[in-house]
């Protein structure tokens, strides 16, 4: 009889501490106004500690995740989708984009109540939702869009690149002055930036901690863990929560504590999986395999840096550097060149634009973290993280790594083929050996 390896595991202490700070937030998105708060709206990849600056009284709604927890509500989502689509909207359009205007133009929060008017958005733009999304909300609520573009492309320009955001930010910050009426504050803001770094410096050091064998988390662990670093970044709470999960999974690697007890077979994911349908996860399990993450989940809320010998590893923050930022303007050039710096590693966005880019750093993150194969999503429903993803399937296959490609839609499961999608990863267990365990 043959026997596998067993080892020990057991639930995060952290794991419900992370699901009340997250219904803390969204609860407080629902009642900002009346507790007296202003809300503002925009891309979760927003320079939101910008908005600290402002008083500790500005709530903010972050899109995409938001339109993630309507995905995984079948009913809700499909009368979003099906509202949006009704006022002459394309389908193919991101699917939280869909979710989110859909549930605004219902006027319905997922939350409970009313969807919660805001009173201005502010978001950064990289990729081809962002600038329309928050201009129909803009134009269904009447409110102002402060916006900031964040260029893509060639390390060439960089130093103009930083002057390009940098100004943008002034602008933005001397904008929202004009239309609040109040002054912006300093320290506030400087406090809130330094909390932004430590929060998104802990996040890939607790990644990093997954190269370990067994592994600690999992990838739908990480998906859940790493939604608070959007939400909220800036705030002190989140600086502890992150510093309090780094020690309990390190915690975890010294005494081998698995994600997975009958870990045998380690795989990555490329992007946003299909929400809807997160048992593709448990389907794994059943054959001791285990997704130890993505380049989409290390990077989306992470910084890093890539050593001589190919290791990736969390980059420092201006902190730990000795070179933390004193000033307004140190502050946003600092932020600026943060937010620049995601283009290197796992947290390239360039692979919105370039799938060269992407062809170097799966196969890079699959050696990094000990993979045998990559899943990877054909998502119809994230026109960035999809692009070039058959060039990027070419690049693996001439790597010598097993990849497996289901097609779906992060947000819309009319998109998903269920039965075809179960077949098709079955089949990829056993194409790597492995079939399922007792």
């Amino acid at each position: 009889m043959t026997t596998y390896a067993q080892y020990k595991t057991r639930p995060l202490d952290c794991w419900q501490r992370a699901k009340e700070l997250r219904l803390k937030h969204y609860k407080s998105v629902a009642t900002a106004h009346q507790d007296g708060k202003l809300l503002v709206t925009g891309s979760g990849a927003s320079f939101i500690s910008v908005l600290a600056g402002f008083g500790d009284d500005i709530v903010f709604l972050c899109g995409e995740p938001y339109g993630a927890s309507i995905s995984i509500d079948l009913p809700f989502h499909e009368a979003c989708a099906e509202e949006t689509e009704a006022r002459g909207f394309a389908r193919d359009l991101c699917a939280y984009l869909r979710s989110y205007w859909g549930s605004m133009f219902l006027n319905r929060y997922y939350f409970g109540g009313p969807f919660p008017k805001p009173d201005f958005c502010f978001s950064i733009h990289f990729c081809d939702s962002h600038a329309k999304w928050y201009q129909i909300v803009k134009e269904h609520f009447g409110v102002p869009y402060f916006g900031v573009d964040l260029p893509i492309g060639p390390h060439r320009s960089f130093p103009q690149k930083v002057n390009y955001v940098v100004g943008q930010l002034h602008d933005a910050i001397e904008g929202i002055e004009k239309f609040l009426g109040r002054k912006f504050d300093d320290e506030k803001f400087l406090k809130a930036v330094r909390n932004e770094f430590r929060v998104t410096a802990f996040w890939p050091k607790i990644c990093e901690l997954n190269k370990n064998i067994p592994a600690p988390l999992d990838q739908k662990s990480l998906f859940s863990l790493y939604v608070l670093a959007m939400l909220e970044r800036y705030n002190p709470e989140s600086v502890q929560f992150y510093s309090d999960l780094y020690a309990e999974v390190k915690d975890r690697v010294a005494n081998g504590i698995a994600a997975l007890a009958t870990e045998r077979c380690r795989v990555i994911d490329d992007s946003q999986p299909p929400w809807h349908f997160l048992k593709i996860y448990r389907i794994m399990e059943k054959y001791g395999a285990i997704s130890v993450g993505s380049p989409y989940c290390f990077g989306l809320m992470g910084v890093w840096d890539e050593t001589d010998d190919g290791q990736l590893v969390a980059r420092k923050t201006p902190e730990e550097k000795g070179e933390e930022p004193r000033t307004r303007e140190e502050a946003l050039r600092t932020l600026a060149t943060w937010y620049l710096l995601r283009d290197e590693g796992p947290s390239s966005m360039l692979g919105f634009y370039l799938p060269d880019i992407k062809n170097r750093v799966l196969p890079l993150v699959v050696k990094n973290w000990k993979a045998q194969g990559v899943l990877m999503h054909l998502n119809r429903g994230c026109e960035g993280t999809a692009f070039g993803q058959m060039e990027n399937r070419l690049a693996l296959i001439k790597a010598g790594i097993p990849v497996m490609t289901y097609e779906g839609n992060m947000g819309d499961d009319r998109e998903f083929d269920e039965a075809q999608t179960v077949d098709r990863l079955e089949s990829f267990m056993e194409s790597l050996g492995l079939h399922k365990l007792e």
